[in-house]
């Protein structure tokens, strides 16, 4: 049967479920002549008849009772479902996948998230740790998670943390066996842990900014990762000067086990914002989510 047609087959369904092309009408919002036209051509497309029509009454006959017993449940199942998605759409549901750097993941998702989630069982939250610039609508991520300045223009970015300063650090003992750098060209004659970034296929240079002055150091060291998390770790254990977000190290700091350098040169980087694309109708539980994760300021 062409699908256009079942619209005739739920039609008879009401008809003889009622026993009145009036009754029937009414609750379909069409008129009798209207109801009665579209009856009659599904009875020529079957071939049988399903309806016997008197002045007072309107019955199935054999073939149309044996239609309301097997089609009718099957229709009721259908409007069930139907109505269990209505339900859901307005339901906080779902799987929401998200792409961020190492450092955005751990230190500003989670937080928020793992207090969100626990007030939304049904909801689930895929977090990828990359800090390559992923196509999200490519990958089919739902939102992804950039530095303010890469956000691209043709995205809805929400802001979902301060502006982040960059820090320099290394272990006190490392410090102890040669001076610390006084200027970021003096970082030469140290032994520096890199960070490679898949995006651009090599090692990231440090950015460093003083009095409207920028600069970027390349460095060598004994260390490379891909990861902030193992490159403080490294500091930790002396092998060099660490580059990373001030907010890893500052409780290192503060308890002496990492001494910072080059304070006055640290840049500051617009907050991270969580973008994803102007078309997309979000859910009710990706509205949440970025309700959660927005940015109060301070």
């Amino acid at each position: 049967m062409a699908r256009e047609n079942f619209n005739d087959l739920q039609a008879f369904l009401i008809v003889a479920r009622e026993g009145s092309f009036t009754r029937a009408a009414a609750q379909l919002g069409v008129s009798q002549s209207a109801l009665s036209h579209a009856i009659r051509g599904l009875e020529a497309r079957l071939g049988v008849r399903l309806l016997t029509r008197t002045t007072r009454s309107v019955s199935p006959t054999v073939a149309g009772e044996r239609l309301m017993q097997t089609v009718g449940p099957r229709f009721e199942e259908i409007e069930a479902e139907l109505a269990a998605l209505s339900e859901l759409r307005d339901k906080p549901a779902g799987t929401i996948r998200i792409t961020a750097a190492e450092h955005a993941a751990s230190y500003v998702l989670w937080p928020k998230l793992s207090t969100f989630l626990q007030g939304y069982p049904d909801i689930a939250i895929e977090i990828n740790t990359d800090y390559r610039l992923t196509d999200i609508v490519a990958q089919r991520y739902d939102a992804g998670v950039r530095l303010g300045d890469q956000v691209e223009k043709d995205m809805i970015a929400v802001r979902i943390a301060p502006d982040l300063r960059m820090a320099a650090v290394g272990a006190p003992d490392y410090f102890s066996k040669r001076p610390p750098p006084r200027m970021p060209h003096d970082l030469a004659a140290h032994s520096c842990i890199n960070l490679r970034l898949a995006t651009l296929g090599g090692l990231y240079a440090w950015e460093f900014e003083k009095d409207g002055y920028a600069i970027k150091a390349r460095v060598e060291g004994q260390w490379i990762f891909n990861g902030s998390q193992h490159i403080v770790r490294a500091a930790l254990a002396g092998f060099g000067v660490a580059y990373v977000p001030e907010d890893m190290v500052l409780q290192h700091i503060a308890e002496g086990r990492l001494q910072p350098v080059l304070q006055d040169w640290w840049p500051t980087f617009p907050g991270y914002h969580l973008y994803y694309p102007s078309r997309r109708q979000a859910s009710p539980a990706f509205a949440l989510m970025v309700d959660a994760l927005r940015y109060q300021g301070e």
